[in-house]
């Protein structure tokens, strides 16, 4: 039986066990890196052009914040990783240190992503007491609140994973310290164990996700009673965008959490990871752009104005 420590697992897997893969892999997570701009792009946009002084757009804000940090958390060492044809070392205190801004990031992005369905929900289905629902006050609540749920989260689990013993020197079969593969590591943390804080993370994440469908059921139901077509198309127009990134987020996240341990596969398991941790975040600012009238013409403006400066 393995010696048992309250030490930290000290080595990552990463993708050491890709192989020729590894190559291509690190090419892709750095081009995902510099396309980040885009997140950039949108809180410079957001901030500086009038017309998109809204709602909306203060949580679009805050979102691309959010998800700036997440990958800056997660590529730097991704990359380090790509380029070691072997497990790489790390330390109790990176380790904790990862996870705990990784678990805050996430959850406050699942409720940044409530928030904003519920934007839409007050705009379509409450289009009279938009003003009330959706004031200053409210939104620097929703935003608020959406931190302080990622804190008390990532509090709790942390607290609960970290004092439990591990076994000496084994490797996590991971790119970083994410929940699951971290806990199936304690070596008191069985099943109980196990069950108990992944019930605790369902229930973060699939109770923003319910009330992101009951808002849109909502939305579609006075979708269904709009009388004109026109109409109909524009508040889908709207919509599709930030259904678009629910669905891409949520989905990747919730197949990685749901799946039971007999069935996971750790090669399944870090390229899901891979998808919403790095290639999401990527695929947001574009998905928001081209899909949303308001903010392509806002970077046109911004970048005409600054061709025409002299």
């Amino acid at each position: 039986m393995a010696e048992e420590n309250q030490t930290l697992p000290e080595s990552l897997l990463g993708f050491s066990d890709f192989g020729a893969l590894q190559g291509p892999l690190f090419w892709m997570v750095l081009l995902v890196r510099v396309t980040l701009l885009g997140n950039c792009a949108i809180i410079l946009l957001t901030q500086a052009s009038p017309s998109l002084h809204s709602p909306m757009y203060f949580l679009l804000r805050h979102l691309s914040v959010v998800e700036l940090l997440y990958t800056t958390d997660i590529v730097p060492r991704t990359l380090v990783d790509l380029a070691s044809p072997y497990p790489r070392a790390i330390s109790f205190q990176s380790c904790v240190a990862q996870m705990y801004v990784f678990m805050v990031l996430g959850i406050s992005e699942c409720c940044l992503l409530t928030a904003m369905a519920y934007d839409h929900y007050a705009a379509i289905c409450q289009p009279l007491h938009y003003a009330t629902l959706m004031s200053w006050r409210a939104c620097m609540a929703m935003v608020g609140v959406s931190w302080l749920m990622g804190i008390v989260t990532a509090t709790t689990h942390s607290t609960l994973i970290f004092t439990l013993p591990f076994p000496s020197h084994p490797i996590i079969p991971h790119f970083l310290c994410d929940i699951l593969p971290v806990l199936r590591l304690a070596s008191a943390g069985k099943h109980e164990s196990e069950i108990s804080v992944m019930t605790a993370t369902m229930v973060f994440i699939m109770v923003p996700f319910s009330l992101i469908i009951a808002s849109y059921a909502c939305i579609l139901g006075a979708i269904l009673a709009m009388a004109s077509t026109q109409s109909r198309h524009k508040v889908f127009s709207t919509c599709s965008s930030h259904l678009l990134v629910v669905f891409l987020f949520f989905g990747t996240a919730s197949i990685t959490y749901i799946q039971p341990r007999t069935g996971s596969s750790v090669t399944m398991n870090r390229i899901l990871s891979l998808f919403y941790t790095v290639i999401t975040p990527m695929l947001n600012p574009i998905i928001y752009t081209l899909r949303n009238k308001e903010v392509a013409r806002a970077l046109q403006r911004m970048v005409k104005r600054e061709v025409s400066s002299p």
